[in-house]
């Protein structure tokens, strides 16, 4: 007997006429698959619309990685298990909210939220499943207020996929040492730039030697190189002597800068081990960059992509949903020609292929102008919410007029999408037979109360240690990062780290 079909149960639906429609809005799994965009301006629910698309992934069972940039997905480890009073007090105190949280405001708080859930028929029976079914990580780059990530990992920790898949473990390579150069500011094209052909081809050796390539070791390997050829020129032919010492002193710069060594530490940047289940709980890891700058945000989010897109293309062939990569505000990251960030090949990339392994892409923005609409014409759901200006709706429109099924109008589409109130989607499926219809989104199961700081991001998770007690023990408050150390002015003009907020 076949198993049934796994939906996402997204909230009410209504006919674009706003006649009745039902309920409950099922969107089978699969469907997710061919990819989805959802946007819509601040104060339409978007950011509820893609938490709500997250919680259903992983009620489904479904392994997904979502990266944040406004710092609102972290909301996900708010999924109280209940309505107790404690937990809600408790949290309000520990985040700072409130110095002495009472009764009072916990019982107010946890009656709001079980009245707006019961709507939805969600009560603690379904809160309590999702929290015992779900292993949830939230990851900082360059921060101690989630996990950290060793940005550099697939460089300078040895992966078995150099044993067990080799175009894999060299296009991780690749992403990393273009990083490095973009931290230096040369040139990152793995096609032409010599200085990308020289570290890659001194880190290959060592890693297929069983070793770690860290950067100490490449600035000995630059200082004494161990190969005599590149390709078929001798060393010293390919890069001069004095040009890979200068190379080498800027890679050292670099890792004299404090405020790069903590972007060495933490967690492997692993996508296949970050996906796997943890003691029968289906995994979820926010990548969380709200705390970076946008040159940060790029390089760090690019390197996280590329390694999407390689774990991507370690998988078998499948038409059912078996992972989701969710990208709220994604503008910026996926800019028409000619701007090209280091996030935007990947996701080309991930939007063209990841469909056929069974990897469905999520992208979200509020800021519809400046995407590559190329990229996104081919997603099969469409999620469209209130649009500021005349200009996202026509962007946004002939976006999806590819899509459009023959007789279906963009201009009935275009004054709908201008009439929507808050919380209310225009929703167009090129798998459903019917045309476009009108979604509310249900109610979170997450407490879905707006950015968090790093002081509010330490307390959820330590309180989420409490309930599930699978965490690692948090790092007390007094070691947080260093803070970024002064540098000469010749070393300013050598080589100035992009890598700078540590909060």
């Amino acid at each position: 007997m076949s198993a049934k079909p796994v939906s996402f149960n997204l909230g009410a639906w209504r006919q674009l006429s706003g006649a009745l429609g039902g309920n409950l809005l099922r969107i089978p799994a699969h469907h997710l698959v061919t990819h989805s965009v959802v946007v819509g301006m601040t104060g339409s629910g978007k950011s509820g619309l893609v938490t709500v698309l997250a919680e259903e992934a992983l009620r489904t069972r479904i392994p997904t990685i979502a990266i944040d940039v406004k710092g609102d997905l972290p909301n996900l480890l708010l999924n109280f298990p209940n309505f107790e009073l404690s937990s809600y007090g408790a949290w309000l105190e520990a985040s700072g909210e409130c110095m002495s949280a009472s009764e009072a405001d916990a019982a107010a708080l946890a009656t709001e939220r079980r009245e707006a859930l019961a709507t939805w028929a969600i009560g603690e029976a379904q809160l309590q499943q999702f929290s015992e079914r779900t292993h949830l990580r939230v990851i900082t780059p360059g921060s101690t207020a989630g996990e950290s990530l060793h940005v550099l990992s697939s460089l300078e920790r040895r992966s078995p996929r150099w044993d067990t898949d080799l175009e894999s473990a060299r296009a991780a390579l690749s992403a990393a040492v273009s990083l490095v150069l973009r931290l230096l500011g040369r040139d990152p094209d793995p096609a032409k730039s010599k200085e990308h052909v020289l570290l890659s081809v001194l880190a290959e050796r060592r890693l297929l030697a069983g070793e770690n390539a860290d950067i100490p070791s490449l600035m000995q390997d630059l200082q004494s190189p161990p190969v005599d050829e590149i390709g078929a020129l001798p060393v010293n032919s390919f890069f001069k002597r004095s040009d890979r010492l200068n190379l080498a002193a800027s890679l050292n710069t670099l890792l004299a800068s404090p405020t790069f060594t903590s972007w060495r530490q933490g967690a492997a940047l692993d996508v296949a081990e970050w996906v796997a289940p943890r003691n029968g709980r289906t995994p979820a890891v926010v990548l969380s960059v709200a705390h970076l700058d946008d040159e940060e945000r790029a390089l760090v989010l690019g390197v996280l992509l590329e390694e999407v897109l390689s774990w991507v293309r370690t998988l078998s062939g499948s038409r059912r949903l078996r992972a989701l990569l969710i990208f709220d505000e994604v503008y910026g990251f996926l800019p028409p020609h000619p701007a090209n960030p280091p996030t935007k090949r990947p996701l080309v990339a991930l939007m063209k292929q990841a469909r056929a392994f069974g990897v469905g892409v999520v992208v979200a923005t509020q800021n519809p102008m400046d995407l590559d609409y190329r990229a996104l014409s081919n997603a099969g759901l469409w999620c469209i919410g209130r649009l500021q200006t005349d200009a996202d709706r026509e962007r946004v429109l002939d976006g999806l007029s590819a899509s459009l099924p023959r007789g279906e109008s963009a201009r009935e589409l275009d004054r709908t999408v201008a009439r929507l109130a808050n919380r209310w989607f225009v929703v167009r499926n090129a798998h459903a037979s019917s045309g476009p219809i009108l979604l509310q989104p249900r109610h979170a199961m997450s407490w879905l109360r707006g950015p968090m700081t790093r002081t509010e991001l330490r307390a959820a998770r330590v309180q989420r240690a409490v309930w599930q007690g699978d965490e690692q023990p948090l790092a007390p408050e007094s070691k947080v990062e260093p803070k970024p150390a002064e540098t000469t002015q010749k070393e300013e003009n050598h080589v100035k780290p992009a890598f700078q907020h540590q909060a």
